[in-house]
């Protein structure tokens, strides 16, 4: 399904400069969110690091100026599983920042157990897609009037297995935490190509991204089975750093300012599934989002 071709590239990099240009990364305090501001910061951009744990973001705030040597990085807490921060969030960005380039929308959970979101969304479609769609609705107009801009969606390889369940999108009838990943995942990469078609002559593009298996803390609500699994094949997997290339290269590289909507893996365009091309979903999707937030957005 994926580009596997791309194992074998020579790794990507650019020197491309962001000075004077603005970044948000949500769950920048760990894994790949972390990697990903380090790099950037690297570039001479002001990163605005959007966390939900303020303990562990002061951490990764420390470790990416000192690792960076850019000052001009800040920590905003954002959690995602709460309309209200998530409102409070934006509203501070729209107010202290004159501009905003480049919105990754990173954070996410993974096949944790069945829970719920404070506004009543299942956790995982509620933070991995309802969430980042609120708050790029919230930003798209700051993000507008900086363009160029990009908007970068952090989905996975994991959304091949995905179907949306419109008629039970908050998994109430029956609960699968595997299914429930692969449904926001893909809801991750339809709410891209949304995002491309609206965005159409603006300025601003938008770009969804599999950033490999990577070892994160993600990993943690996984069964002994699947653990076991994990650890067989953690020779292939990925490292936070290695892992955070596909975002850095969707957020940087000159070659993709004219490209938008695509689908990324191993810092190249990558195959994505049927159902993740399907736009009569994405428009579904789209339109069910906007009803369960409460936002018109068309």
């Amino acid at each position: 399904m994926l580009a596997h071709r791309n194992l074998f590239r020579r790794p990507w990099s650019s020197d491309v400069r962001l000075d004077d240009k603005t970044v948000v990364i949500t769950g920048a305090n760990t894994g790949i969110g972390k990697e990903t501001a380090l790099d950037l910061a690297k570039r001479g951009a002001r990163v605005i690091m959007a966390c939900r744990d303020m303990e562990k973001a002061e951490g990764a705030l420390k470790e990416v100026i000192d690792g960076s040597g850019n000052q001009n990085v800040v920590i905003k807490k954002l959690d995602l599983s709460d309309t209200k921060s998530v409102r409070e969030f934006a509203e501070t960005i729209n107010k202290e920042e004159p501009r905003l380039n480049i919105l990754i929308n990173n954070a996410g959970v993974m096949v944790c157990p069945y829970g719920k979101t404070v506004d009543g969304f299942e956790m995982q479609i509620g933070v991995n897609h309802m969430g980042h769609f609120l708050l790029t609705h919230l930003l798209i107009d700051l993000i507008k009037s900086s363009t160029p801009a990009r908007i970068i969606n952090v989905s996975s390889m994991a959304h091949s297995w995905g179907t949306i369940n419109l008629d039970d999108i908050n998994s109430e009838k029956g609960y699968d935490k595997i299914k429930a990943y692969n449904q926001s995942k893909l809801a991750n990469i339809l709410f891209t190509r949304s995002l491309a078609k609206r965005l159409q002559g603006t300025g601003v593009t938008a770009y969804s991204l599999h950033p490999g298996v990577v070892q994160t803390d993600l990993w943690r609500h996984v069964n002994g089975a699947q653990a076991a699994f994990m650890k067989m094949i953690s020779p292939f997997t990925k490292t936070s750093a290695k892992g955070a290339q596909t975002s850095i290269y969707c957020a940087v590289a000159p070659e993709l300012e004219t490209e938008s909507g695509g689908y990324y893996s191993d810092c190249a365009p990558a195959s994505c599934s049927r159902a993740a091309s399907d736009d009569d979903m994405a428009q579904k999707l789209w339109e069910l989002s906007c009803q369960m937030l409460s936002v018109s957005w068309d």
